[in-house]
Formats: C-alpha cells, structure tokens, sequence
C-alpha cells in the first residue's frame, strides 16, 4: 500500500515531469514550424497538413529521445525544492530511512521505464513509418535529395548474389543501369542480367526490367545469351528491404528488426551497425530513466547554498552530456571503432555505477 509520502512523492513526480513534457513540446513545436514552414511550402505542402500528418509522429519521437533528460531535470527541480523547505529533513527525522524515502521514486521511474520501453519496442516504429515519410520535406534541398532523388546503388542479396544499379530513385522505386550478377562457391561468375530500365510493380510484387540482356556461363566455359524487352524479376523482397536507408530500422517493430537484421546477416551484409544500435538503444534508453532518477535524487535531496539554481544547472549539463554521449556514441559505432552493444549500454555502464555511488554515499549521511 502506498501511504501519504509515497503518493505525495509520486505525484510531484509525474506532475513535475508532464509539466516539463508539455512546456518542452510546445516551445519545440513552435520553433521547428516557424523554422520548416518555408521548405515545408516549397515542396507542395502546407503546414497544416504537416500538423496533422507529420508533428505528431515527430514529437512521439522527440519524447521518446529526451525522455531521459525530462527524468532527470524534474526529478532534480521537485526534490531540490522539497529539500530547500526541509522536507526530506522532515520524513527522515520522523524514523523513515533515506532507502524507505526513495521507494515512490524507484517506484515512478520503473513505471516510466516500462511505458517508454513499450513505446519504443512497439509503438514509436509505427509513428516513425508515418513520420519519416515526410520528414525529407523538411530539410535542405541537397539532404533531401538523399531520401528523394536519384544515386548510385548496389546491394548483396546473398553470399553469391549483388545487385548494381547505376542509377536508383527511392521515392519513385525505378531507376536505370540495372546488374544482377550471381556467382558459384568458387566465386566464378555463372549468370548476368543487364537491363536498361527498371521499376517496381507493386501489384505483381517484382521489378520491371526493360532492354534486358541476360548471360549464363557453363561450367564448361560456354555462354548461353538472351535478350528481350521486359522481363518480371522477382528477387525475394520489395525495394524497400533490398535499398535499405538509415532510416529504414527505426520503422520496424523489435521482432521485424530483429527479422531483417538476421535476414542481412545470412546474405552476408557487414554494414549492419545502424541497425543493431536502433535496437540495443530502444532498451538502453528506457534504463537510463531509473538510473538518472537515482541520480538526480542523490545531488538535489540535500539542502545546498546555491538552492534550485545550481542544481538544476548540474542537472541539464549532465542530463545533455548523458544524451549527447548516444549520439557520438552511434557515430562511433557506424564507423566499426565500438560494437553496438557495447555503444548503446556505455552511458548506462558509466552512469549506473556512478548514480549507486551517489546514492549509497547520500543514504548514509
């Protein structure tokens, strides 16, 4: 059962943090609108539609992304102004432990964790597919041409199998310039297919080949030649699947990441950091809330000279430090210095020890 402390702790807890989360959405939405509207507006789009259609999906997103930084600043903000009016010197002069104190927040923060850890595995995937349909609107004209123009692009489709493609267009699934090359065990190659042309059909789910010649090589050395017009080819996955883009994990649930990531690991696909640091973050991220709540308790539950102001100060440069210490930690990883999961789960190694630390020493004083 809860008692008086626990209810009154909890609820300074989330009232503290759904105020902080509000205030955060609404400043951030009114910056990046007034920032986007013109390039939202040069690509056949109205704010509005972005509103409905877009802002939603991308402040899920954003939550999810500063969740931990909202924890820890308003677990340090309500507990510094409880211990500034003697409070905690209260509770715990009245026989209750510092231990027995800290319950509501461990409390709290696991049941944050395991919202944030739902959303993340199953819910924020399915808002990513919806935002990051629009989201190449919104930048600069040459990032966007990244997501919606035409490049170079090649792909393996198993230990034997590459696809070439000279020139590829996400956004309208055709392109030209199109190689598939299959080789033996040997890796001597024993079929080509050249195609001038080529789209996506999505009712026949296959590619479109046009001007298409094909080569099979013998083992005897010999060739036998083919050509035509159009040929259907279908190579096992939609283009989406077979073109990946570095967005293309955050819009997967857990089990269709883990699919696709087992299914590029049996094609012999190397460049897989991307992906494995989408999945190991979605659960190292939700941990750091019970980690950075202890720590926010343990450097704000004591009346310091300097109140609310520095430690709230302590807290957003920590708080920033932990957030922005994933991010390099992503590029790190990307360019193969780091395993992803050793990436993902470093500031919470870090972290975690240091918020035990913290708080052992606290509840001993």
């Amino acid at each position: 059962m809860f008692t008086i402390i626990d209810r009154y702790i909890i609820k300074k807890y989330l009232g503290t943090f759904g105020f902080m989360l509000g205030l955060l959405t609404i400043i951030v939405l009114v910056i990046d609108v007034q920032a986007k509207a013109p390039r939202i507006e040069s690509n056949g789009f109205t704010v509005s539609e972005f509103l409905v259609n877009f802002y939603p999906y991308w402040i899920l997103n954003l939550i999810i992304t500063f969740m931990s930084i909202l924890v820890f600043i308003s677990v340090i903000f309500f507990t510094s102004r409880i211990a500034n009016n003697t409070e905690i010197v209260a509770i715990i002069s009245s026989g209750a432990s510092f231990h027995r104190f800290a319950r509501p927040y461990l409390i709290t923060s696991g049941f944050i964790a395991i919202m944030a850890l739902l959303l993340n595995h199953l819910v924020l995937p399915l808002a990513n597919t919806k935002k990051n349909a629009l989201e190449p609107y919104t930048y600069t004209a040459v990032s966007r041409d990244e997501f919606t123009g035409s490049s170079e692009v090649s792909t393996q489709l198993s230990k034997t199998e590459y696809i070439f493609l000279k020139s590829y267009n996400k956004k309208e699934k055709r392109g030209s310039g199109f190689l598939y090359q299959k080789f033996d065990k040997n890796h001597r190659l024993i079929y080509q297919l050249n195609a001038s042309e080529f789209y996506w059909d999505k009712t026949k789910n296959q590619f479109v080949l046009s001007n298409y010649l094909e080569k099979t090589i013998k083992g005897d050395g010999t060739e036998k030649l083919g050509n035509g017009n159009s040929m259907d080819k279908s190579f096992g996955h939609p283009p989406e699947e077979l073109f990946p883009d570095v967005l293309l994990g955050q819009n997967k649930t857990t089990p269709e990441l883990l699919q696709f990531i087992n299914r590029e690991r049996e094609k012999g696909n190397a460049n897989l950091n991307t992906y494995l640091n989408e999945l190991y973050q979605r659960t190292s991220m939700p941990v750091s809330v019970i980690i950075l709540t202890f720590l926010g308790l343990s450097l704000s539950s004591q009346k310091k000279r300097g109140g609310l102001g520095l430690n709230l100060a302590l807290g957003i440069a920590l708080a920033f430090v932990f957030v922005f210490s994933f991010e390099v930690l992503k590029v790190v990883s990307e360019n193969k210095t780091l395993t992803p999961l050793l990436a993902m789960w470093l500031p919470d190694i870090v972290f975690g020890p240091l918020a035990l630390i913290l708080y052992f020493k606290r509840a001993n004083q």
